[in-house]
Parts: C-alpha cells; structure tokens; sequence
C-alpha cells in the first residue's frame, strides 16, 4: 500500500523490485537444504544475467529486465542482494559491527539505492542517505528478530558486543532477559538511531 500513491511506472518497478528481493529472501529461509538453496540462488544470478541480456526467463525478470533498463539501475546492485542474503547460508554471527555493517550494506541499503534510482534524485548525497537509511532500517528488524533469528541459530548482535556486555550467545538463544541484556539491545537501538 506505501507505494500506490506513486505514478504507475514507478510502482510496476518497486513491485518488480520488491518480487525479486522476496524471492531471494525466500530462499535462503526456506526449510530447503542448504546445498539446494545454494543452487536456486546460483539460478537467481544466472536469471538476473539473462534479463540484462535481454532474455528474462520468468515474469518477475521480466518486470524486472523492463525496471532495469528504464531506470539504468547496474546489475551490480542486485547482484549485491543475491550475495547478501547468501552469506545466511554459511554466516551466522559476526564478529565486530564493520563485520555486519556489510551483510546490512547488501540486504538492505543496496535496496535502497535501487529505490532511489526509480524515484530520482539530484543530489549525489542522496546516496548516503540511501545507504544509511538502509542500514537503520535492517538493524531494525535484528533488533525486531533477535528472539526468532537466534532460534535459527543466527545472531546477529556482533559478537565482541555480546562479550563487553557480559552476554553469551547461549543467553540469547535461552532468552535471558538481564540488565546486560537490556544494556546490549539499548546500544543497538542508539546504533540504528543514529544511521
């Protein structure tokens, strides 16, 4: 519903967009194997390629190829998604903050870079502003989804963070609700603030 208020052609591209990033996401969620949801996400690059050659090969690269060309966005940025959300397969903590502010950087703010060229802008600053919005908005749903991603075995608080609150990763995934807990997730929350 937040984007029928754009004009028709924006729309089709966030929703071409929007199709992409769900199906990718599903992927790498799904109850799948591992070895599986490694080859459909090889399949969703070598689809991607496809599009950017011309030859989309379902109606979602479709959409998808039509979004491309007529608002120039670099393959590059998708690619960035698919490899993102790949590093759930094999990823399921991180170390410092530098260490998750790249897994955030190509979930997250490359979707915001994309948005940004279907909406237009004039102003390279807007960049940075799509980037850190990004940013803010998937530390976000870590903090959102500490309780569920630490029951898929995925922490996400980076873990010297965990260390200096005093906070095992085996506290998270029991759910121990502390003062070094409620610290630790404060600071998390200042961090999303301030992006």
């Amino acid at each position: 519903y937040a984007f029928i208020i754009l004009p028709k052609i924006q729309r089709k591209a966030i929703y071409a967009t929007y199709a992409f990033c769900r199906q990718t996401d599903d992927y790498t969620d799904s109850n799948l194997p591992i070895v599986e949801k490694t080859r459909l996400l090889r399949q969703l690059h070598a689809e991607l390629n496809q599009s950017y050659e011309g030859e989309a090969s379902s109606p979602i690269f479709a959409a998808l190829q039509d979004t491309a060309q007529r608002f120039n966005i670099p393959k590059e940025y998708f690619e960035e998604i698919i490899t993102g959300v790949e590093m759930d397969l094999t990823i399921n903590r991180y170390q410092t903050f530098q260490d998750l502010y790249q897994y955030c950087y190509k979930v997250a703010s490359v979707v915001g870079l994309i948005c940004l060229e279907i909406f237009g802008y004039t102003d390279p600053k807007a960049k940075i502003y799509a980037i850190d919005m990004g940013i803010a908005m998937q530390l976000t749903n870590i903090i959102r989804d500490v309780k569920e991603d630490s029951t898929r075995g995925r922490i996400y608080i980076p873990q010297d963070e965990l260390e200096e609150y005093g906070y095992r990763p085996e506290d998270l995934i029991s759910q121990k609700d502390t003062p070094d807990f409620r610290a630790l997730m404060a600071k998390q929350v200042t961090r999303a603030k301030s992006y």
